[in-house]
C-alpha cells in the first residue's frame, strides 16, 4: 500500500518549481516551464505543447484562483485558431489546481488539428462561443475537449472469478473504486440483422468500496469463469463542474461510412457535473460520417447532465456488413460503460419528431440511466442497460429503445414513436428484469395512422445472441393513455405485444435459442382515444401463456 501511494503521490501531485525552472511533461503532450518575462505557447515539431509561464504571471494566477484563455494568448475572434491556447491554458490550471474561465463574447475558434484539451479543474464556459471545424481533421477519434481524473488505474490482482450478483470481492483498495472487468473468451450481444458482427467480449463495470463490497446498486450482471483483465479506478470524492458554452460544430465532409468523428467533450471522470452547455450542428450536406456523440461519457460514474441544448445529426445511409444498406447511427450523447449518468432537463434545437435526424442518444454497457424533464428524439440503450428510468419527459420519432436487466421505469412521459418501449431485435429483443409504465401518454407514430403496440421487439429463436433471451418478466401499467384516434380501416386495437415471431402460430414451431416470455402484465386505468380496448397481440399463440390482470 505505501509503494502505491507513493507512485501516486509522484505521479500526480505538483511539483513545480518555479526557482529552478523546473519542467513538468503531463500526460496530454505538454512542457511547462517558468523563466524569463514573457508567458508564452507554441508547438514543437513533435506536436508538443511548450508553455513558459513568466514568475509574475505564475505568482498572479495563483492569486486570482483562475486563469483566462486570454492569459494564454488565445484571440477568440472566430477566426484565429486558438486550440493551443486553449490547451495551454487547463494544462497550467491542472498543474495548480487552478479554475478555468472562458471570455464572455468571445468566439474561439477550433480547427482539425490533433490536439485533445485535457480538462481536470472547474471550468466556465460562460457565455463564450466555440466553433469546432470538422471540415479537415488530423484525427477524427481525438476529442477536443477530455475531462480526465486526476486518479491511476491500476491491475487489480487476486481476482480470478466473478459470479452475477456477487456481494463482495476478496480485495483491499486505497477508495471506493470503478472495477472494470473482461473476458475475451466469451461474446455477448452478437448482432443479427444488416449490421450482423461476431459480439463483443464479455465486459462489466461496478463499483467497489475500500473492503471489497459491491454496490448492489449497479450488480454484477454476468459470470465471469475466467478473468483476462481487470483494473481498478479510485473514484474522485470531489464534484467537478463544466459550465455554459455555446459550441457550434462545421460538420464533417467525409463519405458516408462508418468513420466515427469523436470530436466534442469527452468525460472520463467520476463526479462530474456538466451544465447549461449549447451544441449546435451546421454544415451538414448530402453525405458525411457519423458522430459518435459530443457529450461522450465513460468509464466512469455519478454524472450529471443538465441544463442542456444538444442537436441530433442528419441521417446517412451507407452499406452495412449484411451487404444491404443501412442508416447510421449518428450521436450527440453518448455514454458507454459508466454508471448512474442522469440527464436533466435536456432538450434539442430540432424537432424531435423529425426522421430526417437521427434519435440523439445511445449507449453500451451502463447501468443506472436517468432520463428526468428531457424533451429528446431517442433513448437508446444498444449493448445493454441495467436498470433505466425515464420521468417527466418527452420522446420523439425513435422513443425508447432498450435491452437489458433490472428495472425499467418510465413514468410521466409522453412517447411519440411506433411502440412504447421498443426491444432491440438486432440484440435479441431481451429484458431480464420488469417494466413499470405510470401515468404516461403514448401517440403511437407521432400520431401518424397506424396501428399499436405497447412492447416492440421480435425475436425468431434461431439466432444465439451469446446470452438467453428474455421478455420482461412482469409489466406493470398504470394510468396510460393511448392517442390511437388515427388508425387503419381494419384496427381491432391497441396491443400488448407486437407480433415478435410471425412464424410461432403453432407448437409445431421450434426456437433453436427459446426465448423466455413474459409471465404476467398488470394493467390499472388503461384508455384509448379510439374507444377500442386493450388486446395482447396480433400472434395470440406466441402470447398464450401471459397471465392479464
Amino acid at each position: 500500500m505505501l509503494k502505491y501511494n507513493l507512485a501516486f503521490f509522484i505521479l500526480f501531485v505538483s511539483t513545480f518549481n518555479i526557482a529552478k525552472a523546473q519542467e513538468k511533461k503531463q500526460a496530454e503532450n505538454v512542457v511547462i516551464t517558468s523563466s524569463g518575462k514573457k508567458t508564452s505557447v507554441h508547438a514543437n515539431e513533435k506536436g508538443e505543447l511548450l508553455i513558459n509561464v513568466s514568475r509574475k504571471d505564475v505568482d498572479r494566477f495563483k492569486a486570482n484562483g483562475l486563469v483566462r484563455y486570454s492569459d494564454f494568448g488565445a484571440k477568440g475572434d472566430g477566426k484565429t485558431d486558438d486550440i493551443d491556447a486553449i490547451a495551454a491554458t487547463h494544462a497550467f490550471a491542472n498543474q495548480y489546481k487552478l479554475s478555468v474561465k472562458a471570455g464572455d463574447g468571445f468566439t474561439y475558434y477550433i480547427s482539425g488539428k490533433n490536439r485533445t484539451v485535457i480538462i481536470q479543474t472547474n471550468t466556465d464556459f460562460g457565455k463564450a462561443a466555440f466553433i469546432i471545424d470538422d471540415t479537415n481533421v488530423k484525427n477524427r477519434e481525438a476529442h477536443v475537449f477530455l475531462v480526465s481524473s486526476v486518479k491511476q488505474s491500476f491491475k487489480l490482482k487476486g481476482v480470478s472469478t466473478l459470479k452475477k450478483n456477487q456481494a463482495k470481492i476478496d480485495v483491499s483498495l486505497p477508495a471506493t473504486c470503478l472495477i472494470t472487468v473482461t473476458d475475451s473468451n466469451v461474446k455477448r450481444y452478437i448482432r443479427f440483422g444488416p449490421n450482423v458482427n461476431s459480439g463483443s467480449a464479455q465486459t462489466d463495470i461496478f463499483m467497489v468500496d475500500k473492503n471489497g463490497n459491491v454496490d448492489m446498486n449497479a450488480p454484477i450482471i454476468w459470470d465471469f469463469d475466467k478473468i483476462t483483465d481487470i483494473t481498478a479506478l479510485p473514484i474522485d470524492e470531489t464534484l467537478l463542474t463544466i459550465s455554459g458554452g455555446r459550441f457550434t460544430t462545421i460538420a464533417n465532409r467525409e463519405e458516408s461510412k462508418y468513420n466515427y468523428y469523436s470530436r466534442g467533450l469527452s468525460i472520463k471522470r467520476s463526479n462530474v457535473l456538466l451544465t447549461g452547455l449549447e451544441h449546435y450542428v451546421t454544415g451538414e450536406g448530402d453525405y458525411g460520417a457519423p458522430y459518435g456523440g459530443f457529450i461522450n461519457v465513460k468509464d466512469c460514474a455519478n454524472v450529471r447532465v443538465q441544463n442542456m441544448l444538444l442537436t441530433g445529426h442528419k441521417v446517412y445511409q451507407t452499406i452495412g456488413r449484411a451487404g444491404v444498406t443501412v442508416s447510421m447511427g449518428t450521436y450527440d450523447i453518448s455514454p458507454s460503460r459508466a454508471l448512474n449518468i442522469s440527464f436533466v432537463n435536456c432538450r434539442q434545437t430540432n424537432d424531435i419528431n423529425d426522421n430526417k435526424y437521427w434519435g440523439i442518444m445511445g449507449s453500451n454497457f451502463c447501468k443506472n440511466i436517468l432520463y428526468d424533464s428531457c424533451i429528446l428524439s431517442r433513448f437508446d440503450a444498444h449493448q445493454g442497460v441495467a436498470n433505466a428510468t425515464i420521468r417527466n419527459s418527452t420522446l420523439g420519432h425513435q422513443g425508447i429503445n432498450a435491452i437489458g436487466s433490472g428495472n425499467f421505469t418510465v413514468e410521466n412521459s409522453t412517447v411519440y414513436s411506433r411502440s412504447f418501449i421498443n426491444l432491440r431485435n438486432d440484440y435479441g429483443s431481451t429484458w431480464q428484469g420488469e417494466f413499470f409504465i405510470r401515468n404516461c401518454v403514448f401517440v403511437p407514430s407521432g400520431g401518424k395512422n397506424s396501428s399499436a403496440s405497447l412492447i416492440g421487439g421480435a425475436n425468431a429463436g434461431q439466432h444465439d445472441f451469446g446470452y438467453t433471451c428474455y421478455m420482461p418478466e412482469r409489466i406493470t401499467i398504470e394510468n396510460l393513455r393511448i392517442d390511437d384516434s388515427k388508425h387503419p380501416a381494419d384496427y381491432q386495437g391497441p396491443a400488448i405485444f407486437s407480433n415478435f415471431n410471425p412464424k410461432m402460430t403453432d407448437d409445431t414451431y421450434k426456437e433453436k435459442f427459446p426465448y423466455i416470455k413474459t409471465k404476467e402484465v398488470i394493467l390499472r386505468n388503461v384508455t384509448t382515444a379510439s374507444g377500442k380496448s386493450l388486446r395482447v397481440s396480433d400472434n395470440t399463440y406466441m402470447f398464450r401463456d401471459v397471465k392479464i390482470r
